[in-house]
């Protein structure tokens, strides 16, 4: 019998990071995977329900949370709506996050082997604790980002730092989001701590790199960049896949769009090999 549970973190500056923990109460010894969405992204976001039951009946507890600053609050929990949070977040305050969820799980968990799975830029905060976090076992990567600046334009940056925040459009809503620009301050303050394919050549667990060939969002590009970077890590392309894989917000089907059970099918594939 699938079951959920709800769990309540201290996140950065004082938000709190809301998470739920989905798993199949027949299994015993379950292994950990901790999901990390991505920008704009959240825990209910689209069909990530639907996966985490698709993982607990296969028999593993599925850890997702809402980053501190995700803009998403207890009260609307399925939309991006406190634009001061969202506004204010930085890469930095992302992997303390990271980090908190990932001790819940340890001090709860401490004999089960961790997984980490992250979409778009929260592929790419996996990759960065998979490579110098030694509680992480096993790494997915889907329509992982390889640069967290590949979220901005460049040229944009010397009046983000003038006029102290740019706006970045949700393309589902066509709203307006603010960035502050502390985000911009912390990245270069942090720029060779955050290099992502530097993080990439130093991931020594089992890495499977999955990203679809007709992602707008980032490019197939990206994921062989990725690969190169560390040649031991597993690279599959999905197959006309666009860079959520067929979901969408809000989610209303009962089966996963066919890309994410795909990508749901290789990555548990992935998990229970022996890499």
């Amino acid at each position: 019998m699938i079951k959920k549970e709800q769990f309540i973190l201290s996140g950065s500056k004082d938000k709190t990071i809301s998470g739920d923990l989905t798993y199949d109460d027949n299994y015993t010894n379950q292994p950990c995977i901790l999901f990390i969405h991505g920008f704009k992204g959240f825990k209910d976001w689209g069909a990530h329900n639907q996966v985490a039951a698709f993982f607990a009946a296969s028999g593993y507890r599925y850890f997702k949370f809402n980053l501190s600053h995700s803009g998403v609050t207890e009260a609307q929990p399925r939309e991006v709506t406190d634009l001061d949070a969202f506004a204010s977040n930085t890469v930095s305050m992302e992997l303390l996050d990271v980090d908190t969820a990932l001790n819940y799980i340890a001090h709860t968990y401490p004999l089960n082997p961790v997984y980490l799975i992250g979409h778009s830029r929260g592929g790419a905060l996996a990759i960065l604790k998979a490579a110098n976090d030694d509680r992480v076992n096993k790494v997915i990567t889907w329509s992982a980002i390889a640069d967290f600046s590949s979220l901005w334009k460049k040229e944009q940056e010397e009046e983000w730092l003038t006029e102290g925040k740019i706006f970045v459009e949700n393309a589902r809503t066509k709203e307006k989001m603010p960035l502050n620009k502390t985000l911009l301050e912390d990245f270069n303050a942090h720029r060779d701590e955050f290099d992502i394919l530097h993080a990439a050549s130093k991931v020594k667990i089992p890495w499977l790199i999955l990203h679809g060939d007709d992602d707008v969002n980032v490019k197939f590009s990206v994921a062989q960049q990725l690969a190169q970077s560390q040649p031991k890590a597993k690279l599959q392309k999905i197959q006309g896949a666009n860079h959520v894989f067929g979901a969408s917000h809000p989610y209303t089907g009962q089966d996963l769009p066919d890309h994410l059970q795909e990508v749901c099918d290789k990555s548990l594939a992935f998990l229970q090999k022996d890499n």
